[in-house]
């Protein structure tokens, strides 16, 4: 049996999608690979993802309240799961790319660092050159994970990740960059769409 006909059966149902979805087949990576015989380039970058070290620490960092004491709370792990869920629904609807809009939405926000966005924050104002938990996700994708040789994800998957975030005061704004795919500005909504909801949640449980 070809196994490379299951890739290549998956590559062509991209076709019927829109026009203006992206196409695993022309996906490009920094370091040139052999493509897999049973996923897509962009499962393929989904899977190394939540196959990292970085994924699974996300399970301990929460998303606002720093130390609660409930085990509903969201932390960065559910709010990933979260906008991966969203992500797909919405490009499912517009006929986009789910598997390279789930692949950004779970890497988006691995960079993160613990005690929310204080420590964000705490972190920015220590280190010279600032910390913006975008570019570090995009660093710990490309460069640390793996010992320091890094995922080597797609451009388009990278390319989401680093343009994700936004200023909170308008989740519509630009914020650091317009990601190229369709597919990237959809995360960057469905993100702002979890997170508003979820916080509010959190917020009615901590009887704010």
């Amino acid at each position: 049996m070809d196994l490379h006909r299951v890739r290549r059966r998956i590559e062509e149902d991209e076709e019927r999608l829109s026009p203006f979805a992206a196409r695993s087949a022309n996906a490009t990576r920094s370091r040139p690979e052999d493509p897999s015989s049973v996923r897509a380039a962009f499962q393929r970058d989904r899977d190394r993802i939540i196959h990292t070290k970085a994924f699974r620490r996300l399970k301990h960092k929460t998303q606002v309240f720093i130390a609660p004491q409930q085990d509903h709370f969201v932390t960065r792990l559910t709010h990933t799961f979260e906008v991966a869920q969203v992500g797909r629904t919405i490009t499912r609807a517009l006929r986009l790319n789910e598997d390279l809009a789930e692949a950004i939405a779970l890497g988006h926000d691995i960079g993160h660092g613990p005690f929310g966005h204080a420590g964000e924050e705490a972190l920015a104002e220590c280190l010279p050159e600032g910390f913006r938990h975008n570019y570090q996700s995009e660093r710990v994708l490309d460069k640390l994970e793996h010992d320091g040789r890094g995922l080597n994800l797609t451009h388009a998957v990278l390319d989401g990740v680093r343009k994700s975030s936004k200023v909170r005061e308008d989740v519509l704004a630009e914020g650091w960059g317009v990601p190229e795919t369709l597919e990237g500005q959809v995360v960057k909504l469905a993100d702002a769409l979890a997170y508003l909801n979820h916080d509010v949640q959190d917020a009615i449980r901590a009887g704010i």
